[in-house]
């Protein structure tokens, strides 16, 4: 029988890195006043989804943030519109920002029309609206 006193081990690097793509999804959603319950709601179903998929393909737990915030991004299209819009581009018709590597590690919100690098995922509270 285990030990009641006993502390848990410290989280497997696969559920450090679901963590973290949740924490750093729900940053941006929040900087951008979008995260209610329907959008958390979205953001832990790709979570499971990605969990997974990482538990298929171990080796692309590096990946995990940029997909879950590709994820998060095609669901809110699907259902509420593009998000989040470029803060780059002052005219022309609102458009997303991507996530750049489409498959890689370090995603970061890249307006491709512009051409230019955002920020990082999970880092769109410092950037201007």
């Amino acid at each position: 029988m285990d030990d009641p006193t006993s502390l848990p081990g410290p989280p497997s690097p696969l559920e450090q890195a679901l963590h973290a793509a949740r924490a750093l999804v729900l940053a941006d959603l929040v900087a951008h006043d979008v995260a209610d319950a329907d959008v958390v709601s979205l953001v832990e179903d790709a979570v499971r989804h990605r969990r997974w998929w990482v538990e298929q393909w171990p080796d692309g737990v590096e990946f995990v943030a940029g997909l879950v915030a590709q994820d998060v991004q095609d669901a809110l299209l699907e259902r509420y519109g593009r998000w989040p819009l470029c803060p780059v581009c002052g005219s022309g018709d609102p458009h997303a920002l991507d996530v750049e590597p489409e498959l890689g590690p370090d995603p970061h919100w890249v307006c491709g029309k512009a051409g230019v690098v955002v920020t990082a995922v999970g880092s769109l509270g410092a950037v201007a609206r």
